[in-house]
């Protein structure tokens, strides 16, 4: 025991909602175990005055990313819309009154919140790391900046974007896409922002409205904002306007539900910025208004996952160090972003606290490394697993370089079909500091797993596996590098937490990922 430290069992740095779960399934299995009330601690670099819940909350993301499975493997499996999720996820998604993919952010934090105090978690807020105490190779204590004290824990996991604990604590990550030799290249940084006054009729009738004037060549003016749009590249407006337009000629229009509205074509985006008279390109401009994924929170109040910022690898970890704010360069598209909403009929456009990250680089030595590869193959084998989830290959803005790298690598696409795989903890457990876990897109991913990987749900799973492992090592006397999958699962099995699992092999699409990872990664030992 470190002297004068305030002792815990588990302590979680970050409160990205991942974490925020793996805290709250350890301390219930620490009770339901042992009929006593554990010492937990959740801390983080975050205001959370202003929000808990880390970027689905301040960051604003109410529209949730879920489980993609085509609707005849649903009813073949016996499935949901969106499989079966993690309980500990499910839960939160129920009390936070979601009814699709639409969260309303301040919903979401007083459900964590109250989840947290139910559950017994003590919370530290605004807190940054001075430096850590080790014990061996195992994480003993963190003192905090400012003289706000040192705190000991039995077990530590860390749910940053960026792995902040981990690198305090000696653990190597590697920067922006390293693991394919594109270490300052990241995927784009997005500031989502509400609208008010726009309800989603209005919105259909503004696309539509720009839908017929963009595809239409008869439409001097309608023609006039596109190349705008475009640059002054014919080529590259012609591209836009045929991604406009169905394989039948029909106008692409959005698809509404009951809490979102799925943005498909790149109308809206052309109108912004043809009035913004910035070409509609990421890599020229450093930012766009791309198809956006708009959560519906009210009659009238709309948020837009949609405006996409360029940055490096190495501006990203600055980011996530100065809690995810944003810059007063992105603050000022807003701006224009306001000017243009206002002009079609609404009343305030207000940006988020803080950026969503998606992606800041990934931990090396973890127990067992994800890659794309076994994603494909189907994840974890079946009678280890905690829960199965399935996603695209999701690179948002894409990953700056990686098609002309692929391409001298005699791969003429970067694109694989959605992987359905099987969850387990190994690839968030630290084998060099072992009572340390990762739950977050910084995790143990290699090769293109990350891309999939990074995604809200599936952490939730993976902090809930991590959550039941801190309790059986403290019980155990153990490191979390010590507990397996099967451990964990069988705790799941026996309290009846365990989903169900459809995991499938794709065998030759596995194969040919298992070629492109190996061509592309940093050393062919990865895969």
């Amino acid at each position: 025991m470190v002297k004068d430290a305030c002792a815990y069992d588990v302590i979680g740095f970050g409160d990205e909602v991942p974490g925020i779960l793996a805290l709250i399934c350890a301390a219930r299995e620490y009770r339901r175990r042992t009929n006593k009330h554990p010492r937990v601690l959740l801390m983080s670099n975050g205001n959370l005055q202003a929000g808990i819940g880390g970027h689905l909350v301040r960051g604003g993301l109410a529209y949730l990313d879920r489980t993609q499975i085509d609707r005849s493997f649903q009813q073949s499996q016996g499935l949901d819309r969106f499989g079966d999720p993690a309980p500990i996820y499910k839960e939160f998604l129920h009390k936070s009154g979601v009814i699709d993919v639409g969260l309303d952010p301040r919903k979401a934090s007083e459900v964590l919140r109250q989840m947290l105090r139910e559950a017994g978690v003590d919370i530290l807020t605004n807190v940054g790391i001075r430096s850590v105490t080790k014990e061996g190779d195992n994480l003993a204590s963190i003192t905090l900046a400012n003289d706000r004290g040192i705190f000991a824990g039995k077990q530590f996991i860390d749910s940053t974007v960026n792995a902040e604990l981990a690198q305090a604590a000696g653990v190597r990550k590697l920067k922006g896409f390293e693991t394919f030799c594109l270490p300052e290249s990241e995927l784009a940084v997005t500031l989502v922002f509400e609208t008010k006054g726009l309800t989603p009729s209005r919105i259909t009738e503004i696309e539509y409205r720009y839908l017929k004037r963009l595809t239409n060549l008869s439409d001097t003016e309608g023609q006039t904002l596109l190349l705008h749009a475009a640059g002054f590249d014919v080529q590259f407006a012609e591209a836009l306007r045929k991604e406009m337009l169905e394989s039948n000629g029909d106008l692409k229009t959005l698809e509404a539900g009951t809490d979102y509205i799925d943005i498909r074509s790149t109308a809206l985006s052309v109108g912004y910025h043809s009035f913004r008279r910035k070409k509609f390109c990421l890599g020229k401009t450093g930012v766009i208004l791309d198809r956006a994924n708009i959560a519906i929170l009210g009659d009238d109040r709309l948020s837009w996952n949609a405006l996409l910022i360029a940055v490096t690898a190495d501006e990203v970890e600055a980011l996530a160090k100065a809690s995810a704010k944003p810059t007063p360069k992105m603050l000022a598209e807003i701006a224009w972003l306001e000017k243009w909403f206002k002009s079609l009929g609404a009343t305030a456009v207000t940006p988020a606290k803080e950026l969503y990250i998606r992606h800041a680089g990934n931990i090396t030595g973890v127990v067992e490394p994800l890659t794309g590869t076994k994603m494909l193959m189907g994840g974890v084998p079946e009678n280890e697993s905690i829960g199965t989830f399935a996603y695209h290959f999701d690179a948002r803005g894409e990953i700056k370089g990686i098609l002309d790298r692929a391409n001298a690598k005699g791969f003429s696409s970067v694109r694989f079909p959605p992987p359905v795989f099987n969850i387990g903890i190994q690839h968030a457990l630290v084998k060099c500091v072992p009572n340390l876990a990762v739950v977050s897109p910084a995790s143990g991913f290699e090769g293109y797993a990350s891309t999939a990987g990074r995604i809200v749900e599936f952490n939730s799973a993976v902090g809930q596996g991590v959550g039941i492992a801190a309790v059986i090592a403290i019980l155990d006397r153990k490191n979390l590098a010590n507990v397996s999958n099967s451990e964990v699962r069988e705790v799941m099995r026996e309290t009846n937490q365990l989903p169900k699992l459809f995991g499938m092999a794709k065998i030759e699409e596995a194969s040919q990922m298992r070629s492109f990872e190996s061509e592309m990664a940093i050393a062919r030992s990865m895969i």
